[in-house]
């Protein structure tokens, strides 16, 4: 059974449902890669599909197209692939559960993958049609972008003729992106070591969070569950002797933290006091978080006495001390722009193994200087504690370009459709406009896409009024 069958437009949500049947979580993109690779093969369109599983589809021009200039179309195949906890799918292998409530589509118990699944369907849809009138299209679908945009840092792509790209990435109806911020991925590993002891095993969880995309959202200044938890570890160890048995929490660097989960252990005699402090924490987080994070919570479970390995006290107290001296979230606004975040970073995944207390950020400015000064920050503060931090998936930013013919169409298209003017705008969020304007000069770029809440969430939905205005539009800007 098909949930979005005769939902229009047609044939986007019919390629928009089919992509959300296949696994395509980022590092697991090779079935939708295949998918999309035989897609073109039986529709006898040139396709390449490289090392990193990108792909590149081209579709010669519409009849009485011939002489208008190429169109690269652009988007990524990946997914931040999240799910509640007590969700039984398998997100490496099952589909998504597609629901719908009036004008949004969701997915049951996980994310959605609109970001950026509705794309690929456009693009399928469109390189499907007969009837569309069209330039050459060069349809370029990449992997790895949630993780470090992979895909776009290895993919050659010299064969392209066209100068002209629409990238279809953007989560915001009426708004033509036309730059962005460079960013990269720093892992910084703490090592640890380990001693048997006995005590009262506590299981503490930090939630209730609304997390959210660490570039779109990160404006908001809500709670991250991961630094919630070091400032309760932090209470802990400073008035009594509990130690970390276990420590993870988030799912993916560029996603804000929801949820953080420790286990501790604690002698008989500071039990008590532990509950306490946790008490007065969590109090804490709902004075200073009251509008923003409304809803947070620590959630704690008492397992009884047990003798379970734990951390030192001298690696826990150096854990902690780290957790705390760490920077995190906005770091400079833009003097430019009004509300623009101008240099930012997310500690989105973090977790303790037998080896070391890893936290892996996402780092994003719109400055090279600004990005320049958070590594050399979180290099310093990883120093002094004795850590190594390893720097992997850096990007550049995507300078806003004064002559934008590109830009001038979707501007006038869109004041005669809907009588008048789109914003035009830059965003703190990452986007592979800049990768493909370094291998592309004098590259032509614009971002659009239909209205998305909550990516990277289990509560991420997708507008279907807007998505079909959407498709109209794209059909109108791609006419001669």
């Amino acid at each position: 059974m098909r949930i979005l069958e005769g939902t229009e437009p047609v044939p986007v949500f019919r390629f928009f449902e089919e992509i959300c049947r296949i696994p395509h979580g980022s590092g697991n993109e090779a079935m939708l890669s295949d998918y999309l690779k035989e897609f073109a093969m039986q529709r006898g369109l040139h396709c390449i599909q490289d090392e990193w599983k990108n792909i590149i589809i081209v579709k010669e021009a519409a009849p009485g197209c011939e002489e208008e200039e190429t169109m690269i179309l652009q988007g990524h195949m990946d997914m931040v692939a999240v799910k509640e906890p007590d969700c039984d799918i398998d997100l490496t292998k099952d589909p998504l559960r597609l629901q719908v409530n009036g004008d949004l589509i969701s997915a049951e118990g996980t994310s959605l993958g609109g970001d950026d699944g509705i794309a690929v369907a456009c693009i399928l849809a469109l390189l499907d049609a007969k009837d569309i009138p069209h330039p050459r299209l060069e349809a370029v679908i990449t992997t790895g972008e949630e993780v470090g945009m992979d895909g776009a840092v290895g993919i050659d792509l010299s064969m392209l003729k066209g100068r002209r790209m629409l990238n279809l990435d953007n989560e915001e109806e009426g708004v033509l992106l036309t730059g962005c911020a460079g960013g990269m991925r720093a892992d910084c590993k703490l090592p640890v070591t380990w001693e048997k002891r006995s005590g009262s095993v506590l299981e503490v969880c930090v939630t209730g969070l609304q997390g959210g995309h660490s570039g779109a959202e990160i404006i908001k200044e809500g709670g991250n569950a991961n630094c919630l938890m070091g400032r309760v570890l932090d209470a802990l160890a400073e008035k009594t002797d509990a130690s970390l048995i276990s420590l993870e929490g988030g799912l993916a660097d560029n996603a804000i933290p929801r949820q953080t989960d420790a286990r501790i252990i604690i002698s008989g005699e500071d039990r008590m006091k532990g509950l306490a402090i946790i008490e007065e924490m969590e109090a804490a987080f709902r004075q200073e978080l009251a509008v923003k994070d409304p809803d947070v919570k620590i959630v704690v479970k008492e397992e009884g006495e047990q003798t379970a390995d734990s951390l030192r006290k001298e690696s826990m107290g150096r854990a902690v001390s780290y957790l705390m001296a760490m920077p995190n979230g906005i770091q400079a606004m833009s003097a430019d722009v009004e509300g623009l975040v101008e240099t930012s970073l997310n500690l989105g995944v973090m977790r303790l193994s037998r080896e070391h207390l890893q936290l892996t950020y996402a780092v994003r400015s719109s400055l090279e200087s600004g990005k320049k000064a958070v590594r050399r920050k979180l290099q310093a503060v990883s120093g002094l504690a004795g850590a190594k931090m390893e720097i992997r998936g850096e990007y550049p930013g995507w300078a806003y370009r004064q002559d934008s013919p590109l830009r001038d169409k979707m501007i006038r298209v869109y004041e005669r459709m809907y009588g008048e003017k789109p914003r035009v705008e830059a965003i703190h969020a990452g986007l592979e406009c800049g990768l493909f304007s370094a291998k592309l000069p004098e590259l032509d770029c614009v971002s659009y896409g239909p209205d998305m809440k909550g990516i990277h969430t289990t509560e991420e939905v997708l507008s279907i009024s807007s998505v079909k205005r959407v498709w109209e539009y794209l059909l109108e800007v791609l006419k001669p």
